[in-house]
Formats: structure tokens, C-alpha cells, sequence
């Protein structure tokens, strides 16, 4: 059985000492200790272990959670949160003198500062924002400029309008989206949805010059749907 290094592993990933986790479970500590190294627990403690770590008693004893990728353990821990890019941050965004949500403006010369700064709310209160009334009141837009000439016939320099994706499951194929990752940064993209089945997104440009890449589910950072192409 796995419970051993689960016990251990999953304390530690919620940073739980050893004290404050036997307090829950009513349990002393030296006897956690005791099922974190070599005793398996009766099945009354195993149940609260698995009701209070919410995890299934049959992954408590057979997986071996250690040698999940971060990605597993997320969608395993977190069920379907982590997949749908929903519980990994509040979106920061800025408001008029009214509440009203505004629209700020990602140009190309802070493309290179969005992804250090896309989190604070300082960093975003900087940028550019104005509004546009005709969009939907109850989604959050930004506008992004393009970079490039990947995603013809839209140029290089074009600003274009985007909606906030809380929901990474419901990217949709061949449909263009301003993608936000750790290794790439914000880039502007046509994506194919392979989340469920490889835990990735394939990103293709329109210039055919240009080969498609993957992304792996857990560089994303935030993923922004294009609406519509702004002329200077």
C-alpha cells in the first residue's frame, strides 16, 4: 500500500505539521508519525484521513502520488478546478468612478512586463483603459496588440479586442485566442483544445510560415477569446 508516502506527501503539500493534522483526525501525534512511516492505519483513521484530505480512499492506497505531474495532481485534488483555470488567481482588473469594469490595453512595448505583472493589481491600474458600451457588461474584455506577422491577414500592430476564458475546457478548435504562458509570454494564436486527452494545447498561426506548437496544460496562466479587430 501507498498510504505511507501519501499521508506524508499530502501533509506536506498543504503545509500540515504533523501536530495540526493528528488534531484533526483526533489521533496523538506519534501515532501519525507512525503512519507516515511504516504502520497502516485501521480503517476508521483511513476514512478520516481520506474525508479530511479529500481523496478517495482507493488513490490513498494504490497511487503513488509522489510521481504525479503537477497537472494530475491539481485536476486530482482540486477535481475539475484546475483543468477549467478556475481557484489559480482573482483576475485583476480596474473600474471607473461608477464600478464599471474597464478595458485595459496590452501593448506590444509591455508585452514583456504582462506576464511578471498580469497579477497585480498595481501593474494593471497602470495600463491604458477605456470602454467600449457595447459589449457584453457581465464579461471582462482587454485589448492586446499584435505582435508579428504570424496571424495574417490581422497585421503586425493591430489591436484587437479579447474576453477573459475562466474556462480552459471550453477553448474551442480553430478559434483564435491571446494566450498567456510562463515559457512563451502572451502570444496571439489559433488553438486546438487537447486538455482532456494530453494535457496540452496545440497553437497554430495562420501564416502557414510559422509551425504549430504545444503548451502544456500547466504553463498556462490565462487565456483571453478574441472578439474583433480594432483599426488605428
Amino acid at each position: 500500500m501507498q498510504v505511507q508516502n501519501n499521508l506524508k506527501f499530502l501533509r506536506k503539500r498543504k503545509n500540515l505539521t504533523q501536530e495540526s493534522l493528528a488534531q484533526a483526525l483526533g489521533i496523538s501525534r506519534s501515532k501519525l508519525a507512525g503512519y507516515e512511516s511504516t504502520i497502516n492505519p485501521p480503517i476508521e483513521t483511513l476514512v478520516k484521513i481520506s474525508d479530511y484530505l479529500r481523496i478517495s480512499l482507493d488513490i490513498l492506497l494504490k497511487e503513488d502520488l509522489c510521481n504525479y505531474s503537477e497537472y494530475k495532481l491539481r485536476e486530482l485534488l482540486e477535481t475539475d478546478q484546475f483543468l477549467r483555470g478556475r481557484k489559480l488567481r482573482i483576475l485583476s482588473t480596474t473600474v471607473d468612478a461608477e464600478g464599471r469594469e474597464l478595458i485595459e490595453v496590452v501593448s506590444q512595448r509591455v508585452k514583456a512586463s504582462y506576464l511578471a505583472g498580469f497579477s497585480d493589481p498595481e501593474f494593471i491600474s497602470e495600463l491604458p483603459r477605456f470602454s467600449l458600451p457595447f459589449l457584453p457588461m457581465d464579461k471582462k474584455h482587454r485589448v492586446f496588440q499584435v505582435d508579428g506577422d504570424s496571424m495574417l491577414p490581422i497585421p503586425d500592430g493591430a489591436w484587437i479586442v479579447c474576453e477573459y476564458l475562466d474556462d480552459w475546457m471550453a477553448i474551442k478548435d480553430g478559434e483564435r485566442y491571446v494566450i498567456v504562458t510562463e515559457q512563451d509570454g502572451v502570444t496571439f494564436k489559433i488553438a486546438y483544445n487537447r486538455i482532456k486527452d494530453q494535457e496540452k494545447l496545440l497553437l497554430c498561426s495562420s501564416n502557414p510560415i510559422y509551425p504549430p506548437f504545444e503548451v502544456a496544460i500547466e504553463q498556462l496562466r490565462e487565456v483571453w477569446r478574441y472578439r474583433l479587430a480594432m483599426s488605428e
